[in-house]
């Protein structure tokens, strides 16, 4: 099993990068417990016997900001896919729209068998479709953060089996701004007025808009795999141009309070 055992690279000091050895390959993966986390999955696979360790291993491209190899110390025997966990820099946007996916290689100290430790650069396909998505859905909400800031305001209140409170749109940047949908999670479903959640007209500051919460399930399962629970979509556009999405959470004391309301209109009695 490869594990993941903290930052840094161990390897030797920086040499010349050479090849992938014969067999040996890498794509990017990311599972739904890694979203939250900001990290990816280096899938090694290795169609040969002989073992190839990995010291460290980083993902490089322009278009993220370069964080430190995470270091690996993983023996990879033959095998169709192994893991290897990896955060991931913050996208490089622009205000000036959605940027294009740059060339990604993923670096790598290796040793194959006996030989000495050595750079290795495994370059990605490209474009990767992982690391498109990843850049579009963050520079999307890049651009909607400078015009406003999107929170769930203080004051929430519990009636019945639904929760009441304000989603609070406040200016940053020039431009009306369009509130055109906000989206559920696996475990709340979200109610409003209206079409659209409403407009911040170019002058004006402040919009507070009225939302229900309600689960979206009520099984035991559903509330043992919570990894998304809170990250809510709202999807906005700015001065009538194309709609983006930007995340929306709740703090963390008012997640806590969401949690148990949740059982408690679920029937768990908590």
């Amino acid at each position: 099993m490869a594990l993941l055992a903290g930052c840094g690279s161990s390897g030797p000091s920086p040499a010349a990068v050479s090849g992938p050895p014969a067999g040996v390959s890498v794509t990017l993966g990311q599972w739904r417990s890694d979203e939250p986390a900001h990290r990816l999955q280096v899938a090694v696979r290795n169609t040969r016997d002989t073992p190839v360790y990995f010291a460290d291993v980083q993902l490089v491209t322009p278009s993220f900001r370069t964080v430190p190899a995470s270091q690996a110390r993983a023996a990879i025997g033959r095998t169709e896919r192994t893991d290897l966990p990896i955060p991931y820099g913050a996208a490089n946007c622009s205000p000036g729209g959605l940027p294009q996916v740059r060339p990604a290689t993923v670096v790598a100290h290796l040793r194959t068998g006996a030989e000495p430790l050595r750079k290795v650069a495994f370059e990605l396909p490209h474009p990767d479709p992982l690391l498109a998505r990843l850049l579009r859905d963050e520079c999307s909400e890049f651009l909607i953060k400078q015009a406003v800031n999107i929170t769930f305001g203080p004051e929430w209140t519990e009636s019945g089996k639904v929760m009441r409170g304000d989603l609070v749109v406040t200016r940053r940047g020039a431009g009306a701004v369009t509130l055109a949908a906000m989206g559920g999670t696996t475990h709340y479903n979200v109610a409003y007025d209206g079409r659209r959640l409403g407009l911040l007209r170019a002058t004006e500051q402040r919009l507070e808009v009225p939302i229900e919460l309600t689960p979206a399930r009520c099984d035991g399962h559903a509330f043992g795999e919570a990894k998304k629970a809170f990250q809510f979509p709202v999807r906005a556009g700015i001065d009538g141009g194309e709609e983006r999405v930007v995340v929306v959470a709740p703090p963390k004391p008012l997640q806590d309070r969401l949690i148990g309301y949740a059982f408690r209109a679920c029937g768990f009695g908590r």
